[in-house]
């Protein structure tokens, strides 16, 4: 794989994101925000949660994207009789035409692709849920003792509707804290919303090809994840991960009173590899301190456990992560 240097691989990302963003916009409204932090998920070779009600472009956001860069795009629909098989693939019979032969043979599953859409991850088993755990992790996945090689990249991303939680399975710590982001989608703006029936009621115009190849993804990939971070980012991304656990000395009233656990290690390692890929998207080779800030609510808001009295008192991650970041500087 041929080495891009730090200042080319800056300029190119950005240049690749000014015009994915032009293109996106022809097709999908608002979800700025949301692009950027999916671009950022699949450089730093991590994995995305997205929260929001049906009909926000989910689905057509990741398809865009992933066709942008270039990559195998696979779409699973959980539903509560999925089976782990059904996502990792099985063994079957097979029989060779010219002996007679049988023997066994590995199929494979969706989950062989470069960008993988779980859809309402939460409406599936904790065994089918657990079924994803090792590839997210190892991107690996072991079938009959055997382990199997994923595609590189590999990028899931998730979704899950807020509403209708009756039968739903809510995802557990271990796994939440294997996504790099939870990002939450809200209702589009009158403005926006007016755009999108427009631009969904009329003909659409074909996307204009791959803007970066997948081997030039991974390049560029490689050369962020080989460029070593500032020491004031790594100093921010710890100390600002290590104030959301309640024990800490330093810790803010606002995490004393509602926190129950904190966020881990993982919790300033993605930050840090986020904010890597957010100053390249901005062609900086180094990240600064702000790049850290900006990217901690989606970072940290599913690596934090509120208590009862949080609860009780109606506060959530976000205020608490905004009431982290004003109290440090």
């Amino acid at each position: 794989m041929a080495y891009v240097a730090a200042s080319s691989h800056a300029e190119r990302l950005h240049a690749a994101a000014e015009i994915l963003r032009t293109r996106l916009a022809a097709r999908i409204v608002g979800l700025q925000e949301t692009t950027e932090l999916v671009m950022i998920s699949l450089f730093a070779g991590g994995h995305c949660l997205l929260i929001g009600v049906p009909g926000l472009a989910k689905t057509l956001l990741v398809r865009s994207i992933a066709d942008a860069l270039d990559l195998d795009f696979r779409r699973i629909q959980f539903t509560p009789d999925l089976m782990p098989s059904d996502i990792t693939g099985a063994e079957v019979i097979a029989e060779d035409v010219e002996s007679g032969a049988r023997d066994f043979r590995f199929r494979k599953g969706p989950i062989f692709g470069n960008v993988v859409l779980a859809d309402e991850i939460n409406r599936t088993s904790p065994k089918t849920q657990a079924a994803l755990l090792e590839a997210m992790e190892e991107r690996t996945v072991t079938i009959g003792g055997r382990r199997h090689e994923l595609d590189d990249p590999f990028c899931v991303l998730a979704t899950q509707n807020p509403i209708e939680q009756a039968g739903t399975y809510p995802l557990p710590a271990a796994q939440l804290d294997r996504f790099m982001f939870l990002v939450k989608l809200e209702y589009p703006t009158r403005d926006d919303e007016m755009r999108i029936v427009r631009l969904t009621t009329a003909p659409a115009s074909e996307p204009a090809g791959a803007l970066v190849s997948k081997a030039e993804l991974l390049a560029i990939r490689e050369a962020i994840a080989a460029s070593a971070p500032p020491r004031q980012a790594t100093a921010a991304a710890t100390t600002l991960a290590r104030r959301t656990r309640p024990g800490e000395k330093d810790a803010p009233e606002t995490v004393k009173k509602y926190v129950q656990w904190g966020v881990g290690p993982r919790g300033a390692q993605h930050l840090v590899q986020g904010a890597k890929v957010r100053a390249a998207l901005r062609g900086r080779t180094a990240p600064t301190v702000d790049d850290v800030r900006a990217l901690v609510l989606p970072a940290f808001r599913h690596r934090l456990r509120v208590n009862f009295q949080a609860q009780a008192d109606e506060v959530d991650e976000d205020h608490i992560l905004n009431a982290l970041l004003d109290g440090t500087a």
